[in-house]
């Protein structure tokens, strides 16, 4: 369909697709200006998506696209659509809008290569709703707003920018294979990587998490490095269980804390005022221990709608991190069958200083720095020694009060999410940065599917340099980055591809970590430290469908066991080569990768997966972190595909888009599929959705953004029975709690992927 007028789209697409075209035609033949001619065939396709017919989503594409042609040969001095790539490279840096870098790289003659291998009838891939956002969002426009780049130079663009460091021998190569994988929707990047590679600013990572030190100048510096990567458009996530509670002392006066809440306002007020790159408000989410005294002094209600608006925040998103013992103490009844298990909760400045526990270097420690392995329970052995201390203070409830509470919230707003910190840091492939029993991963991200190592930064001295400059000498922690991308399993799957895309796809991630520009410095650091990744997968219901599973069959899960297994190993796999290339990542000595305990915990025990420990063990792993799988709304639509691994929100809905109202059916809606779309996110068995995601997890080493769906009017028990089966089953997180009552909740843009 390049450039092509409407008529002749027409023809093409008869001759693709089954749709009677005949009463446009006529329609068509009063009309002689040919844009109005396509903007009529548009909304005219896009008034005839239906169930019956969702092919026409493919006709509005194509009639799209004429637009989108028109319009950048408009801005590129009427030339073709896709002719003279180099000239739009040169274009666009002249005017600032890519990074220079790309002509640096590349040569005319390398350009001139790449342009042969752009195909544009690679955007006939595209269903509408997915061009529609891919234009609106990524495409590269100058500053006035004017279209110049068309799709298949976008993935051209990124695949060019995140392969700009390889060998020159080997780097045209690589590009092709990107480029490769990107055309043909096998897979997305994240949203910063598709909207910022190749341009002059913004980042590539998804999302990033701070660990916040209890001091003025910790709570304030936190609030200064969200600010500044908020402004470069990543989701946030924020660990504030080392803060001291409400009416704890400040330098021994007693009474005096204000607790976690008016901070957490701040940063309320931060995300709101300091907008991801003019797009949207900032997105943060923060986390609580449920044994931190301030969990049921207003951390729980800052969501929601009943109490005092001067202690709320309704902007950012809570999660709350849960140890085995609450769980257990949920479940523990007495004759009549009531729960009568009993909570404490502590304020974490005032353990600290009662119980005085240090670790082997001499620092204090506290509740949240320790968790329950499977053969010893430190953190329950503790718990009990606070809780046995007469001199500690502390406020006790009944566990299912505190549980009452939260998931009161749930049906309201949404959160908190569920963060399961023993099973976390269990499987923590990297404990042995801090060791075996203590915490090195105290909460997740905006979206719960990042779990690594992380730390509070410190000021250590401030002092006046020779030039009377005042220098602030920051330490710093492990600030945790996110650099996602996500196979695209519908099409990667039925395609046999895997083998061929995971290894492409990792060495872009592992590009990214080399070639982003993080604001924040320790966060550059830790990215560099230990290279992780995040690679995830979005279409999960759509494979279903053309594999005729029910969602709520044994086979489905059966398959999600098999299918993640295999990503796991060719994601290993591939990582493991890039190591033997590159070099492991720097904190691979003492790991779980090393040690070979990572594939143990899992039951590894096939002669392929033997084998690969052994390769592992011997040459290494270039990235700490390798699995994590995103919620993947919007780049699941560019892909044409249905969001992560969640059933679909409907078989057909109405999109609303400047201003027009269109029809979006599921993917590959035949007679053959229908079946196996009928149950929507509400209707299907949420104890089958959970078996599935447990099959899943065991073989992510990260986390997995996943929602529960249930109806307003579930009943306490019915939900707890959710909670209570994630939990036994070995999930690490849960994200939404999305009932039937409440409105649509914004979700972070920057996990997409």
């Amino acid at each position: 369909m390049q450039q092509l007028e409407t008529n002749e789209i027409i023809q093409h697409l008869k001759a693709n697709y089954k749709l009677d075209f005949s009463a446009l035609e006529e329609k068509l033949a009063t009309i002689t200006d040919e844009e109005k001619h396509s903007e009529t065939a548009l909304f005219y396709a896009l008034n005839h998506i239906d169930i019956d017919a969702p092919d026409w989503t493919f006709a509005a594409s194509g009639f799209y696209l004429q637009q989108l042609y028109h319009e950048a040969s408009t801005h590129r001095k009427n030339q073709k659509a896709y002719v003279n790539f180099f000239g739009l490279i040169d274009t666009l840096t002249e005017k600032g809008i890519y990074s220079k870098e790309l002509l640096a790289s590349y040569s005319k003659e390398d350009i001139d290569k790449l342009e042969k291998v752009i195909d544009p009838k690679k955007d006939e891939l595209f269903n509408y709703i997915g061009l529609f956002l891919l234009s609106d969002r990524y495409l590269a426009r100058d500053h006035d707003k004017l279209l110049f780049e068309l799709p298949q130079e976008r993935f051209m663009i990124i695949a060019m920018t995140l392969m700009q460091h390889e060998k020159a021998e080997e780097r045209l190569s690589l590009v092709k294979e990107a480029y490769w994988a990107l055309s043909n929707l096998y897979m997305t990047v994240a949203t910063p990587t598709l909207s910022n590679a190749g341009k002059s600013f913004g980042q590539l990572s998804s999302c990033f998490i701070d660990t916040v030190d209890d001091s003025l100048d910790g709570i304030y510096l936190n609030n200064w490095d969200i600010a500044r990567l908020s402004k470069d458009g990543g989701g946030i996530g924020v660990y504030y269980g080392k803060v001291r509670a409400l009416g704890s002392d400040i330098k021994k006066f007693k009474g005096n804390s204000s607790g976690v809440i008016p901070w957490i306002k701040l940063i309320n007020d931060t995300a709101v005022s300091v907008d991801q790159l003019g797009q949207r408000q900032g997105a943060v989410a923060v986390y609580l221990d449920i044994f931190h005294k301030d969990i049921m002094n207003g951390f729980l209600d800052l969501k929601t709608n009943n109490g005092d608006e001067r202690r709320k925040a309704h902007d950012i998103f809570t999660g709350v991190s849960i140890p085995d013992l609450f769980m257990e103490q949920l479940q523990i009844t007495d004759a009549s069958g009531r729960s009568v298990g009993e909570w404490h909760t502590f304020c974490p400045h005032q353990v600290k200083q009662v119980m005085g526990w240090k670790d082997a270097s001499g620092q204090p420690l506290g509740l949240e720095d320790f968790y329950d392995e499977v053969d010893h329970k430190y953190f329950t052995e503790k718990y009990q020694e606070a809780v046995d201390h007469p001199l500690l203070p502390r406020k006790t409830y009944r566990a299912m009060d505190v549980m009452a509470r939260i998931m009161v919230a749930q049906l309201e707003t949404g959160t908190p999410y569920m963060f399961y910190r023993d099973e976390v840091n269990r499987k923590n492939a990297n404990k042995h940065v801090r060791g075996v029993g203590y915490t090195s991963i105290y909460s997740s991200n905006l979206c719960t599917e990042i779990a690594q190592n992380m730390s509070a930064t410190t000021i250590v001295n401030e002092y006046t340099d020779t030039d009377g400059n005042i220098v602030i000498v920051r330490k710093p922690g492990d600030f945790v980055v996110c650099n996602l991308s996500s196979i695209n399993l519908a099409k990667a799957v039925t395609g046999d591809v895997l083998e061929r895309l995971i290894p492409i796809q990792v060495r872009l991630l592992d590009n990214v970590i080399d070639l982003n520009t993080i604001s924040v410095k320790q966060a550059e650091t830790t990215n560099k430290a230990y290279r992780a990744v995040g690679l995830g997968t979005f279409g999960w219901h759509h494979l279903l469908s053309l594999k005729q599973l029910y969602w709520e069959s044994d086979a489905a899960a059966q398959y999600a066991d098999e299918l993640y297994e295999e990503i796991a190993y060719l994601t290993i796999k591939a990582s493991h080569t890039l190591a033997k290339e590159k070099g492991t990542y720097s904190r691979f000595s003492g790991s779980e990768w090393e040690t070979g305990d990572y594939f143990k915990r899992r039951g590894y025990t096939s002669e392929r997966w033997l084998q690969l420990q052994k390769d592992v063990q011997q040459s290494g792993i270039r990235n700490g972190y390798l699995m994590a799988v995103a919620p993947n709304s919007s780049t699941a639509k560019i892909g044409g595909s249905t969001d992560g691994i969640d059933p679909i929100y409907a078989i057909m809905y109405a999109e609303e888009k400047k201003n027009f109202k269109f029809k979006v059916t599921v993917p590959d809606l035949t007679p053959k599929t229908y079946p196996y779309y009928l149950k929507a996110r509400h209707e299907v068995d949420q104890h089958a959705s959970i078996r599935q995601n447990a099959m899943r997890q065991r073989h992510i080493d990260q986390g997995i953004s996943f929602n529960l769906y249930v109806r307003h009017d579930i009943k306490a028990k019915e939900l707890l029975d959710l909670h209570l089966e994630s939990y036994r089953l070995g999930l690490k997180t849960t994200y939404y709690v999305r009932s039937t009552s409440q409105t649509e909740i914004e979700e972070c843009e920057a996990c997409h992927s």
